[in-house]
């Protein structure tokens, strides 16, 4: 079974947005978290490598836009993903080593 038929777009999805809103500060509502997973399925991933870093890319900027809109979140970007276990690796944004906050600043 490759790895592009063994993780659906909906579990990817659903992956992504379940870990970039446990990393993300302040919190996400329910609302919030279920917009993120709107924008990543409507990126069109259905039927590719989800590991594919063109896929992780696109996704990163899904994230990128994401917080742009809000102005009032920092969250972490996708670095991986294990299409067979289907869980993603999530990495914290930082600057001089301390992770992004919220609202601008370190």
């Amino acid at each position: 079974m490759s790895a592009q038929s063994s993780l659906s777009t909906g579990a990817l999805t659903d992956a992504v947005a379940a870990a970039y809103a446990d990393g993300t500060r302040p919190p996400l509502t329910p609302e919030l978290v279920e917009q993120v997973r709107a924008a990543i399925l409507s990126e069109g991933l259905e039927g590719t490598d989800p590991a594919d870093p063109a896929n992780i890319d696109a996704i990163n900027r899904v994230l990128d836009a994401f917080e742009l809109s809000l102005e009032a979140v920092a969250g972490p970007r996708l670095v991986g993903i294990d299409a067979a276990t289907g869980t993603v690796s999530m990495s914290n944004r930082s600057e001089a080593g301390r992770p992004l906050r919220s609202f601008g600043g370190q």
